[in-house]
């Protein structure tokens, strides 16, 4: 099980929510955006808010475009450098999702300090600094606040050339979506908040949430990868049907292949799920179908919330093997073919499914 050795409130009981749960919902956050006025265009700007990608993209020059992005959350376990760990594994991951390479962070601390033992916080800036060395780059500053409620992520910058930046918009039908890392992050978390989550899982947990996404910078160098995107606090579906809608399809996800944390089936069966997981499906499920009433489990798992989740590639056919080999490569053994894009409804398309299960 997680460890607080320290003193003082476990970190999780300082919190109403925890990684990338604590997100609000999917539709809040466009009813939000769609009533500010629309952003004057700036030519060097090659991504923005339109498309919902992982970061924003700056052209430099010919050669150089810079990626930038954040993200930050409450805790997700109680350990305090488990949790700086998995807050900048997940922030960082957003560059990889862009096709990047990060070069610099900057830390989003936000802690109860007269709450919260010193040393706990001191824990958390450590793990986080921890996985920008693995990641090769400086933690090169940052703000910091007295706040209610433990907070910490990252500003991460990155760059890559930019005929080699992945965007949501570019996924084409005939490709075939590939998952990076398997799901259940999220009702890992809900098991682990009522204490029923064994050590094997929770081992399994840290390793998933700070194995960190490199794969994206080299999958990013081949011509037949057209999309990519990182799979967080939307769950499976919502960050698919983004993909989808940025590019105009649709998708057909393979319920038989999507890959699993072990032990979450049966957690799912118990009844282990987060509340984020209910908002997404609230938000989303109009533009979902295939379901059936027997399929409760199913609709949890491709709602649940991931925190620090894998990424979720649109290819080739032609390059699966290659793409299968680069995510091995970097740790992420289980990568498995999810999915297919398929072409997008033909009548009123913004009413109709996007997502299909098969």
């Amino acid at each position: 099980m997680q460890k607080n050795t320290k003193l003082g409130p476990a970190l999780t009981s300082l919190s109403h929510g925890g990684g990338c749960g604590c997100k609000i919902s999917p539709g809040i956050l466009a009813e939000l955006l769609a009533t500010l006025p629309a952003a004057q265009p700036f030519k060097q700007l090659m991504v923005g808010i339109e498309t919902a990608d992982d970061a924003a993209v700056y052209r430099l020059n010919d050669s150089q475009a810079l990626i930038a992005t954040t993200d930050f959350f409450m805790p997700i376990v109680d350990d305090p450098f488990d949790f700086g760990r998995i807050a900048a594994t997940n922030a960082l991951s957003d560059v990889y999702a862009m096709g990047g390479s990060p070069i610099m962070a900057l830390a989003i601390v936000g802690m109860p300090i007269n709450v919260l033992p010193h040393d706990v916080i001191r824990d958390i800036l450590h793990g986080g600094q921890s996985i920008c060395e693995a990641a090769g780059i400086p933690i090169a500053g940052g703000h910091s606040i007295d706040s209610v409620e433990p907070i910490y992520g990252l500003v991460a910058l990155g760059l890559a050339h930019p005929d080699r930046i992945r965007r949501n918009s570019g996924a084409r039908v005939g490709d075939v979506l590939i998952l990076g890392k398997p799901l259940g992050v999220g009702i890992y978390s809900a098991a682990l908040k009522k204490g029923m989550l064994s050590d094997e899982g929770y081992a399994a947990m840290i390793n998933s949430t700070t194995l960190l996404n490199r794969a994206g910078t080299a999958l990013a160098e081949l011509n037949d990868v057209h999309a990519m995107t990182d799979i967080t606090g939307f769950g499976l579906a919502g960050h698919t049907l983004e993909l989808a809608k940025a590019a105009g399809v649709s998708i057909e996800l393979n319920a038989q292949n999507l890959p699993i944390l072990p032990g979450v089936g049966e957690l799912i069966k118990q009844g282990f799920a987060t509340a984020a997981s209910g908002r997404n499906w609230q938000a989303y499920s109009h533009q979902v179908n295939g379901l059936t009433q027997t399929d409760e489990a199913l609709k949890t798992l491709i709602t649940d919330p991931q925190t620090s989740g894998g990424l979720l590639v649109s290819c080739s056919p032609s390059v699966v093997d290659q793409v299968l080999g680069i995510f091995a490569q970097y740790g992420c053994e289980q990568a498995s073919v999810v999915g297919l894009v398929t072409s997008p409804p033909q009548v009123n398309p913004s009413q109709s499914a996007l997502l299909w299960l098969r």
